[in-house]
């Protein structure tokens, strides 16, 4: 793979690009939710059916960033970031223009798309922007601030275009700033050429399809039952594809992906930081906000409010603290620190109180988990990518991104299904309560025992990582090139 790089005054312009691609695949997750009423009124989605407007994204996505990565290689990572942005505002319009239930699932996953195209190509332009420099730590810092941006942003704009427009606007937002970066990325990001080789499509479809099965097994667990046979099937499915995927892969020649990735040092434990990271913290951010508006009675932007200071703080830990953290101590420490406070964090939530205030049961709190959050992304996923072999990078940020998005969707499911097993119970033995104070209580508790299985998440990430991890500190004038492998 190799590149024609863009002067060094055009650098932070095509970071910015490709921010924006953080920016709006985690956007697109998180904008539909203050829409999702209105969805289900006017298509007709039955209570069950509607959380498929959110899975059809995260199941398309996750299942096909392998894929994502693999096509960065051959065809080259432009071309590819290109196509994912194409194929994302077609989702879009589609979603939007929607007028039957399966229409509008068929438009999310073809957004997801298009997010999988676009994120692991992003990456793969960030080291070839950045790759060797001394700005490469800050880089990665900036491409990670975008995340925790698009999805509070998402939460403001969703209320704002569904209030003053119309619910499929939550979906057309998006289309002009994919025009917009399609026009600027010939003049803002370099060529990458391909590899030679061809697209895996066994692999590709093995591996998509386990993923999706298995999504979809732990999804609908909570609805229909963990023992069910729709769910053990579709588990068992998943497995059966995964195993087959795998076998596929050490029999190919030109391998989705090259079982022999794996070997190099640090990137299964960074990927395994990822993945418990993304459960944490997504299951987190869903029930935070729940508590928010279902048990303290904050509206759709009082709550985006209340998730600011959480977001600044990101954004600060991760831009200005994280960077100059890792250059003295390197990726491993921060890694651990981060989940710690993470953990920290989300047991101080699971405290919070059903007749409680944001400024002691939510602020507090959440502040101490965002700083876990900043200090532990940048660094993993750094390591992630930069374990890998250059004419790999595609398909290590496709497998990074895979472990974060997986880890979000079966975190989040399980927790959901933690939740509303404690939430039914406790309801169930307060009959004799005010029906007021028996619903904030029976919520609050759920909620509480979701924050208490993202802490435990975030204790299996501080130990895995402190174990798998190498520890190399690195000194403060170490080059940009090492810090990413500390």
């Amino acid at each position: 793979m190799s590149a024609s790089n863009p002067p060094t005054k055009r650098r932070w312009f095509g970071l910015a690009l490709i921010a924006a691609a953080q920016f709006v695949v985690i956007m697109d997750t998180s904008i539909i939710g203050v829409a999702l009423p209105d969805i289900q009124a006017e298509l007709g989605f039955t209570p069950e059916s509607l959380s498929w407007v959110f899975n059809a994204y995260v199941i398309a996505f996750g299942g096909l960033l392998l894929l994502g990565g693999r096509l960065s290689d051959v065809f080259g990572a432009r071309r590819v970031f290109i196509a994912g942005w194409l194929t994302l505002a077609f989702g879009s319009v589609l979603a939007g223009a929607a007028s039957d239930v399966g229409l509008e699932i068929a438009g999310r996953a073809v957004q997801g798309a298009g997010a999988a195209l676009i994120a692991p190509a992003a990456l793969t332009l960030l080291m070839t922007l950045f790759g060797g420099t001394a700005d490469l730590p800050r880089a990665f810092a900036v491409y990670g601030a975008a995340a925790p941006i698009g999805g509070t942003a998402g939460v403001f704009l969703g209320g704002v275009l569904t209030e003053y427009a119309s619910w499929p606007w939550v979906f057309y937002v998006t289309v002009p700033i994919a025009l917009l970066v399609i026009v600027l990325t010939p003049f803002a990001l370099p060529r990458v050429t391909g590899g030679r080789g061809r697209v895996d499509l066994a692999g590709a479809f093995t591996a998509t399809a386990g993923l999706a099965a298995i999504v979809y097994g732990v999804v609908r667990a909570p609805e229909v039952g963990w023992a069910s046979a729709e769910t053990v099937i579709a588990l068992g499915a998943g497995a059966l594809l995964l195993i087959a995927f795998f076998a596929i892969q050490a029999r190919s020649r030109t391998p989705l992906l090259r079982l022999g990735i794996f070997r190099a040092p640090q990137l299964g434990a960074a990927n395994l930081a990822q993945l418990l990271l993304g459960a944490a913290w997504v299951s987190m951010w869903f029930f935070l906000n729940l508590y928010l508006q279902q048990v303290l009675g904050a509206g759709a932007f009082a709550s985006g409010a209340a998730l600011l200071p959480m977001t600044a703080l990101i954004v600060i830990g991760m831009v200005a603290v994280a960077p100059r953290l890792q250059a003295r101590f390197g990726a491993k420490p921060l890694i651990v620190g981060g989940f710690a406070l993470l953990a920290v964090g989300l047991g101080w939530l699971a405290l919070a109180r059903p007749d409680g205030s944001y400024a002691v049961d939510v602020l507090p709190a959440s502040l101490v988990a965002a700083l876990g959050m900043a200090l532990a992304f940048v660094p993993s996923l750094g390591t992630a990518i930069g374990a890998a072999r250059p004419e790999e990078t595609g398909v290590a940020s496709g497998l990074v991104n895979t472990s974060y998005q997986i880890g979000s969707a079966i975190g989040l499911a399980v927790l959901t299904a933690v939740g509303a097993a404690v939430t039914g119970a406790v309801a169930g033995g307060a009959s004799g309560a005010p029906a007021g104070a028996a619903d904030a209580a029976a919520l609050t508790a759920g909620f509480s025992s979701a924050f208490i299985g993202a802490a435990v998440l975030a204790v299996a990430g501080l130990v895995t990582s402190a174990v798998l991890l190498r520890s190399a500190p690195r000194p403060t004038s170490a080059p940009a090139e090492e810090l990413v492998e500390a």
